[in-house]
């Protein structure tokens, strides 16, 4: 008989009865009973502390907003998407700015050199954010594919202050990826970073080096 097979017997052997699987205790990652004030100022404490940049808007003035930030930022091709209304409203918002809106519902090897080369930002929607980590969570689609918001030097992502949540835990659980994973759901957590053996961090070395987000509030905020 193998140690394999010992092992085995010894267990199911056992004089006390059979092993059975402890209870499952999630408080540790959940219950944090922020409020939306509380996890607001969290979330943006914590990324801004990694260099990303928080913009407060409302839902009716968020697109005069971004109009200023690709004038300040003197962006001149921006990558979005065409269907989401995020990509819908700030179409619109542009309009009249000199900035070539670059559509970013093609197939990768179509346009891969052009994203790489000589898109200056990339606009994307949000599912919510994570207070807890200071983090934005996308859920990429063909509409907008996940390299708008990991290639270009400046990522714009649009967020309703409504929905973040206190931790990755009650995300999961509350828009049910245990029934519906995605296939690549996005964690963001600032400007792109790296670090040498001195632990000494860079920014934008492999993706965006700015990470500008407006959050929209739905009404003005103090």
């Amino acid at each position: 008989m193998s140690a394999r097979d010992n092992i085995l017997r010894r267990l199911r052997e056992r004089t006390d009865g059979a092993l059975t699987a402890p209870g499952s205790d999630f408080s540790v990652v959940t219950n944090r009973g922020w409020s939306q004030t509380e996890r607001l100022e969290r979330f943006e404490r914590l990324i801004t502390s990694v260099h990303g940049e928080v913009i407060h808007t409302t839902s009716d003035n968020w697109g005069a907003r971004l109009a200023d930030v690709v004038t300040t930022k003197s962006i001149k091709r921006l990558a979005l998407g065409r269907e989401h209304p995020v990509a819908v409203g700030a179409r619109a918002a542009l309009a009249g700015l000199d900035v070539e809106l670059v559509d970013a519902d093609r197939d990768i090897e179509s346009w891969k050199r052009e994203q790489f080369e000589s898109v200056d930002a990339g606009l994307t929607s949000t599912r919510g954010a994570i207070a807890e980590t200071g983090s934005l969570w996308l859920w990429p689609t063909p509409d907008e594919p996940r390299l708008i918001s990991l290639v270009p030097p400046i990522h714009i992502a649009v967020l309703d202050a409504d929905t973040l949540e206190d931790t990755f835990f009650d995300v999961v659980e509350t828009h049910g990826w245990a029934g519906g994973m995605p296939t690549n759901a996005l964690l963001v957590s600032g400007p792109s970073k790296t670090a040498d053996i001195e632990q000494t961090l860079a920014y934008g070395v492999h993706g965006p080096r700015e990470l500008v987000v407006l959050v929209r509030h739905a009404q003005e905020t103090a």
